[in-house]
């Protein structure tokens, strides 16, 4: 049976459009506020963003850890979200900051280990059946491993913060739909592009909830910002948020799953 033409790898890239999922989930209810760890790939470093603390993995002063860490002032914040991340290196470098004093744990992860970098460049500079070969090559990835690989992760970051309330923050859609992109991606592609968005963040969503995390979605909180839209807040250079994006829409997105109190 052929495999839907979808881009999972978008994103570091990405939503789920159509299909419910939970913006929480039963998790602790300690006060998130005290000890706060922000894990992750480019999405949450801020890739694109800006003002870099970290050049090597960079780390933006205005990506959405880092924002919500400055509104918030929990006792502690750990920034150990890197550009570039997969499942492995979360495992390797990154889980050990948690730890039972950790209160709040919000992870992006899984667009790097769907191939989003060479995925996106196939759909920007090939043609459009190359575009649909690598979707599907990203999407049996998606269907086939990543939900594993999440499940060993999640199960990972409960045992390092048994007491943390933990945010998996999805990808957004990347490309608004319909109608002309000027210098920009074909209709057809930028539907695929988004129908792959859909099946890593329903992944990504569903084995967040098995796991009894919350999940963050990034579709409703860029919707009308996308590449092609006149107020993108998602750069067409680098397919990654703006500062813009991580204010108006990652951070109210977290904002919204993060228990008050």
């Amino acid at each position: 049976m052929r495999i839907p033409r979808v881009l999972t790898a978008t994103v570091l890239a990405l939503g789920l459009a159509g299909i419910p999922v939970p913006v929480s989930a039963a998790t602790p209810t300690t006060s998130a506020a005290g000890q706060y760890v922000a894990l992750g790939d480019s999405y949450a470093s801020g890739t694109g963003a800006g003002d870099y603390s970290d050049t090597a993995c960079t780390r933006s002063r205005n990506a959405y850890p880092q924002l919500w860490a400055d509104a918030e002032a929990p006792a502690s914040f750990t920034f150990a979200a890197c550009g570039g991340a997969k499942i492995p290196d979360v495992l390797a470098d990154q889980v050990r900051h948690l730890g039972p004093g950790t209160t709040l744990v919000s992870l992006s992860i899984g667009g790097n280990d769907s191939g989003f970098a060479s995925t996106m460049l196939s759909c920007k500079y090939s043609t459009l059946s190359a575009c649909q070969r690598a979707l599907d090559t990203a999407a049996e990835y998606v269907r086939g491993e990543l939900p594993g690989e999440l499940d060993q992760l999640y199960a990972t970051v409960r045992d390092r913060a048994p007491g943390a309330h933990v945010v998996v923050v999805g990808y957004p859609h990347l490309y608004k739909e319909g109608g002309l992109c000027l210098g920009g991606l074909g209709s057809a592609k930028r539907t695929a592009v988004n129908e792959g968005s859909d099946l890593l963040n329903a992944t990504i969503a569903g084995r967040a909830a098995a796991a009894g995390f919350a999940f963050a979605d990034g579709r409703p909180a860029f919707a009308g910002h996308e590449i092609c839209t006149s107020d993108p807040w998602i750069s067409d250079s680098n397919v990654h948020p703006t500062a813009e994006g991580h204010e108006k829409a990652y951070l109210p997105a977290l904002e919204a799953a993060v228990p008050a109190g």
